[in-house]
């Protein structure tokens, strides 16, 4: 499921850049993918651990 993930990002982020330099620009395709991009992101980021829960679990563990 992450590779999937990460795939139809870079997917994504291509096809952004391609609106880009393309003659004719479409920003709503534009922003859509980078819309795309950026949920993608938020859920890969939602999976990795904060330094500071960390910091609080072994505090909490300590007491």
């Amino acid at each position: 499921m992450k590779t999937f993930k990460i795939l139809i990002m870079v997917i994504a982020i291509s096809i952004a850049l391609y609106e880009q330099v393309s003659n004719e620009k479409n920003i709503y395709i534009t922003v859509i993918a980078i819309a795309v991009f950026m949920f993608g992101m938020m859920q890969l980021s939602a999976k990795t651990p904060s330094k500071n829960q960390e910091k609080e679990e072994d505090v909490e563990k300590r007491r």
